[in-house]
């Protein structure tokens, strides 16, 4: 395939189901229906035997195999295995990811034809570590991962394509500024950005990839459960497989919670069947610390913006658990306006990717782009040092947090002791001054250092942030030859052999094991 008949095709890989998308011949992003008919895929995995099955069928596994199912991996991206044991065998959660991937590429390709090339989106508080387990899990699925895109980011370059402004002569006469307020099935973003022209700008972003819908179906499964307790003094909860048919029971109640007042939920375990009624108040009284949780962060991140509610123009509305009243309300209270929902929850993420792919091609064909994005880091880098008064681990920042990328920062330390021979270099990400209270997100060595260098010599350590948000570290000793210039070493990375494996095992696998 010539690279000019490369399809621009866009992924968001979410928690709770994903959405694939390219450019038509006209350049407007539209959404490819998977196998099964359906324009997204529940990102779910089941083993049955040596069969892996995603998408539906895995998903409603989970009421009658629910030991064999795996669910919301992406909240353990970045962790060295799933924090579930399935069938006596832990899977890096990238692996879990590779599998749905390759379910998208396989259903994807049946209309499209082959294609490698792609762009995938993560939440926009990805870390670097879980920034790269992401490129990986992406090659593992057969792709080349062009770009990876911060989710908030897409909607937003989705929302200004539907605003005409990627038309020729389409453009803001005057900038505006809006805040996506993204709460998907498992992860939580907001992010500020000012839209000028054809220029999509990040100024500050902010998040939570431990909150996101599935944590408003648990607050029901236990307000069902507890109710159930009481009545029956037994415990649905402890059997899996009731578990996840009372799981299922539930995400379909926070649906109907969402058009109407109250919702029947059935519970069935040991002989006794139940049905609970809970209204849609008791729900938001449930939920009412999950809520307050995006209400602090959507705050934080507006006055890390330096803007006030006035100075936003639009807030947009991204991710399907943003359907729930309460949240449009807790947002209109909150900024005085009438949320933004023009832009579909499911698949803005997916089109703004596709739009990312298409303008990334046309670069490499010599073309101008028709936008440019401009995004911020979500976490603070930072080098361990030792502080020589206390002898304490100390984090050296390099790069703050929200600040625009790409971006090269150079920074001095000192050795600690004479005839050193060799430098380690441990980052971390984290905003605490104390390293032990941030995330250490891999290392790197210099060494060979040459005999009687003295202690205190110069060792300069210098970051290059991407617009992706990967990290490249080169780190030197001035007074000596001796430097390294690389990607960081992280503890919790698959090595390139086994990154190749598991690429030859899922790709390998027959279309009809993805159903």
């Amino acid at each position: 395939m010539s690279q000019a008949t490369f399809p621009a095709v866009g992924i968001d890989l979410g928690t709770t189901f994903s959405a694939v998308a390219r450019l038509d011949d006209m350049g407007q992003p539209i959404t490819l229906v998977n196998a099964e008919g359906d324009r997204t895929t529940p990102s779910v995995v089941l083993f049955d035997g040596e069969d892996v099955v995603v998408g539906k069928e895995a998903m409603k596994a989970l009421a009658t195999e629910a030991g064999q199912v795996a669910e919301c991996a992406k909240r353990d991206v970045g962790s060295r295995v799933f924090h579930k044991v399935i069938e006596g065998k832990h899977y890096p959660p990238e692996v879990l990811e590779a599998w749905i991937l390759n379910k998208l590429r396989v259903d994807a390709a049946g209309q499209i034809g082959p294609f490698e090339k792609v762009v995938v989106t993560v939440p926009a508080y990805f870390d670097e570590v879980r920034r790269k387990a992401t490129q990986d899990a992406g090659y593992m699925a057969g792709f080349d991962v062009l770009d990876i895109i911060n989710e908030p980011t897409a909607a937003a370059v989705a929302f200004g394509y539907q605003r005409g402004l990627l038309s020729p002569g389409g453009e803001i006469a005057e900038p505006m500024k809006i805040l996506v307020y993204d709460l998907g099935g498992g992860t939580f973003d907001v992010t500020v950005m000012k839209i000028g022209g054809t220029r999509f700008t990040a100024l500050a972003t902010d998040g939570d990839v431990r909150l996101g819908g599935y944590d408003w179906d648990q607050r029901l499964v236990d307000l069902v459960a507890e109710s159930f307790i009481r009545e029956h003094r037994l415990d649905p909860r402890e059997d899996p497989v009731t578990a996840g048919k009372l799981w299922r029971e539930c995400e379909d109640a926070k649906r109907t919670l969402s058009a109407r007042a109250k919702a029947s939920i059935a519970c069935d375990y040991r002989g006794v069947s139940a049905r609970v009624e809970l209204t849609r108040e008791q729900f938001t009284e449930a939920t009412q610390d999950l809520l307050d949780r995006t209400r602090f962060t959507t705050v934080q991140t507006l006055k890390a913006a330096g803007l006030d509610w006035p100075a936003i123009d639009c807030v947009l509305l991204v991710g399907g658990s943003t359907r729930m009243p309460m949240v449009r309300e807790m947002l209109h209270q909150l900024s005085g306006k009438e949320p933004d929902a023009s832009v579909s929850a499911d698949e803005a993420v997916a089109h703004g990717a596709a739009l990312q792919a298409g303008l990334i091609l046309a670069k490499r064909q010599g073309r101008p782009g028709r936008f440019k994005v401009k995004n911020v880091n979500s976490h603070s880098l930072g080098v361990v040092g030792t502080d020589p008064l206390t002898n304490r681990r100390r984090n050296g920042i390099l790069i703050p947090r929200n600040t625009p990328l790409p971006v090269t920062a150079k920074r001095t330390f000192k050795t600690q002791k004479a005839n050193q021979k060799s430098i380690l270099v441990q980052i971390v990400e984290g905003e605490s001054p104390s390293a032990d209270d941030c995330t250490q997100i891999g290392k790197c060595t210099v060494q060979n250092l040459p005999a009687q260098l003295p202690a205190q010599s110069p060792v300069d350590v210098l970051f290059h942030y991407k617009p992706n948000g990967r990290l490249k570290v080169r780190v030197s000793v001035p007074e000596t030859n001796r430097q390294t210039d690389t990607e960081i070493l992280r503890e919790n990375s698959l090595s390139k052999e086994h990154l190749d494996g598991w690429r030859r095992y899922i790709c390998e696998k027959e279309p009809t094991d993805y159903k």
